[in-house]
Formats: C-alpha cells, structure tokens, sequence
C-alpha cells in the first residue's frame, strides 16, 4: 500500500558530485532530516525507481524517455547545461574524424553521454566507430582502455580528468559540442516519479518537489560554501579531493533548471538519440504531467 506522508517520499540521489549542491542545500533547509535519502550511482538508482524501491529519483534522460509511459517527470528540476558540462566527455589519443572504423570504448555506467557520444560522432562529425562498452576505469591516467582509441568518460572520473588532463589525450566535452551543432542545453538527467506514486500521492510530489527546487536555490546563493563542501566530499573514499576552484568552476557550468530550452532539448535528443540508445525513446508528450491537485494523500 503507497503511504503518503508529508516529505517522506523515497528520494535517490545520485551519489557524485553533480548532485553535492543538492544535498547541501538540503541539509541547509533541515529537509535532509525529514526525507528518506538514498544515494547511488544513475543506474542503480534507475532500477530501484523502476522496481518500486524509490518513490521519487534522479535518472539518466535515456532512462526516462525508455519509461516514460511508468513515469512521471518532475517540474523545475534536471541536471544539464548549456554549453560545457565539465563531466561528461569523449576522450580521445587523436583528433574524433580519425574514429572512423576505430574502438571507442563506451562506459556501462552510462545511458545518456554515451548515446549522446554516439550521436555527435555519427551525425555531427560523420564518423563511424565500433563500440565496446565496459566498466569505466582510470587506472592508466587516461580513461581509455587498452585497444580503444577513445572513450567516453562521466561523472567524477571524468571532472577529474577534466582538472587535470593527463598529456597526450584530448578532452572533448559533450554539453559543448551539442551547444555547438544544435544550439540548445543539453540535459543529462532528469527527476522522476513513478506514475503511480504521482497519482495516489500527488501533495508528496509537489512537496519534495519544491524541497528540491529550494536546495538548488540555496546552493546558488552559497557557491562558495558549496563549492568547499564538495572539496571535502571528493576526497573521500581515498580519492585525489579536488580543489575548492575547480568544483566553483564546475558549479558555475552546471545548470539545474528545467524551463522551456530544456523541454525542447529533451525533444531534440529524444529525435537525433534514437537510434543509439538500444531501445526506442519516447518523445515528451503531455501525459508527463503531474497530477492535478486534490489527489488522495
């Protein structure tokens, strides 16, 4: 049976750095107490919002348009940019129009960079690789495997390798080259909401919804107290931390609004990304809609 309690809706979080000023300001608001918080990586999240185990979640642009007959996307609120995103990139030893016929290693961790890689080599520069999808890994320094002549790399991995840029690999970041060929944002990552949460429980929806909204509102006015938070973030686990400047540039490039621009965007990669996402993608459509108010709660 769906409860509906005030802000206690099963939110995911995705547990890199892109969704650190989220989470301070969440915590800046007292809402990370009263929320039940569940931090991953995107597809992990994906799942468990399929599966009923998350009410409400940050997943792939990917994994929404193959869903969005199961949910529901929520107002206001997505991951993308407009122009260079900083963390999600194809890597590459040579210039991309020497790919043609070449590997190009695609990260399992991803669903939406890598068909967005895939679009960009294809339609935008006019190559045509051959792709292998493995586990994402740096250990050599360079993000791409042995064999590959590129890769695509995301989230913290790839901010890192953004920061410091290893000698003899280009960086090629994706936000940038769609701006450039189509002139619009691109969104990497939406919220969602599973339909029939949406529908039993609609007051909980717009509630975490606007707990959400407000986090990012709150980081915006703290970037520097965000930025030095997320330093501090980065470095655990054993992980190299990241300077307070480089996570402020990086901030400063990610854009968390879901307007009109992005709506399109989503429209335009849901029509060029099509054929490279493995399954069909859905254009938007106005059954995305949140219920209208007075729904059962």
């Amino acid at each position: 049976m769906t409860t509906c309690a005030t802000l206690t809706a099963r939110l995911g979080d995705i547990s890199f750095l892109n969704c650190a000023p989220i989470r301070w300001g969440l915590a800046d608001s007292g809402a990370a107490r009263q929320a039940e918080l569940v931090s991953a990586p995107p597809e992990r999240l994906a799942g468990e919002l399929l599966s009923g185990g998350l009410d409400i979640s940050p997943v792939s642009l990917v994994r929404y348009l193959r869903h969005a007959d199961d949910l529901c996307l929520l107002p206001g609120i997505a991951i993308g940019s407009d122009g260079p995103v900083r963390s999600c990139h194809i890597v590459s030893r040579g210039p991309l129009d020497d790919l043609d016929g070449r590997v190009v290693a695609l990260s399992a961790a991803s669903r939406s960079t890598t068909a967005l890689a895939r679009t960009l080599l294809e339609d935008a520069v006019g190559v045509r690789p051959v792709y292998r999808s493995v586990p994402q890994d740096r250990q050599d320094g360079s993000g791409i495997p042995a064999g590959a002549a590129a890769a695509v790399l995301i989230g913290d991995d790839a901010l890192r390798l953004y920061a410091d840029p290893p000698r003899g690999v280009t960086v090629h970041d994706t936000g940038a080259l769609w701006r450039e060929w189509t002139g619009l944002p691109m969104v990497f990552a939406v919220w969602a909401v599973r339909r029939r949460f949406a529908e039993a429980c609609p007051d909980a929806v717009r509630e975490a919804g606007a707990a959400l909204t407000d986090a990012v509102a709150r980081a915006r006015s703290h970037p520097v107290e965000v930025a030095a938070a997320a330093a501090r973030e980065s470095g655990r686990g054993g992980a190299a931390p990241l300077g307070p400047a480089v996570l402020l540039d990086y901030y400063r490039a990610l854009d968390y609004s879901l307007g009109d621009r992005q709506l399109a965007a989503i429209q335009e990669f849901a029509l060029r990304a099509a054929g490279r996402a493995g399954t069909p993608l859905h254009p938007l459509h106005p059954s995305v809609r949140l219920p209208a108010p007075g729904g059962r709660t």
